[in-house]
């Protein structure tokens, strides 16, 4: 920010990030490992300085996780945070050979990317071109071929696999016909009960917003939702006024 864009506020030359852990690392095989990757990669974010972590539910390369997973993956930050302490201390690593040099590293590859980035023309024109869906893709098949190679161990995938083992975690089961009729009338209930003039003017102030470039439609988004608006009638009139969205680029 500073040497490229000539930014002499000291608070715009700060790299604040929030960071998730990597839901493509995720496995259906043994997933009780996932917990440990979720665990390792949390670490290296707060060792990497981050100011907000996510960390996924090791159930979650099957399907919506599950209320117990959910938790561990919440628990997993208190552990790092309470009983590690990782929090206390920053920039632990600071400093340290190894650290450093990865860090190195890895700016010269962000620089690389960001410079074919520019030659495209800007991150727009990258990616309606084609440039970015490329990138991704070429990464991630390359990552995928040597997996398959063997170059690239994966524990409980292509090493390390448990005799007999099951295929993977089991999805969570359809709920049942009662609890969706309930959720149902539990919705048309909210929605009959609710201030319909004020639905109305929600909605309409919403769609002039959103016909207009130099409002802010997401606080529009916001008094809607405030006002009882679902998050499909939000959806709905966006649509009516904007269109389906639809990719730059469709590989």
């Amino acid at each position: 920010m500073r040497e490229r864009f000539g930014a002499r506020n000291p608070r715009a030359w700060r790299f604040k990030f929030h960071a998730q852990t990597s839901g493509a690392d995720l496995t259906r095989e043994q997933p009780l490992n996932n917990a440990a990757r979720i665990t390792t990669q949390a670490i290296a974010a707060i060792f990497g300085g981050h100011q907000s972590l996510h960390t996924d539910a090791y159930d979650e390369a099957v399907s919506t996780p599950t209320e117990t997973a959910a938790r561990v993956a919440i628990q997993i930050q208190n552990i790092l945070r309470e009983e590690a302490r990782l929090g206390d201390v920053i920039d632990p690593l600071g400093g340290a050979y190894y650290v450093e040099t990865l860090t190195d590293e890895m700016e010269g590859l962000m620089e690389s990317v960001i410079a074919r980035i520019d030659e495209a023309g800007g991150m727009y024109r990258a990616v309606e071109a084609g440039l970015v869906q490329r990138m991704i893709g070429e990464s991630a098949l390359a990552f995928q071929e040597r997996v398959e190679r063997g170059e690239q161990l994966v524990v409980g995938v292509n090493a390390y696999r448990a005799e007999g083992q099951e295929a993977g975690a089991k999805a969570l089961p359809r709920p049942e016909p009662a609890t969706v009729e309930a959720q149902l009338a539990r919705l048309a209930r909210f929605k009959a009960e609710r201030d319909q003039a004020a639905v109305h003017r929600a909605l309409d102030r919403l769609a002039r917003c959103a016909e207009r470039s130099d409002q802010n439609l997401f606080a529009e988004v916001v008094a809607a939702a405030g006002a009882g608006v679902t998050h499909g009638e939000i959806v709905t009139r966006l649509r009516e006024v904007l269109g389906d969205g639809r990719p730059l680029v469709v590989v």
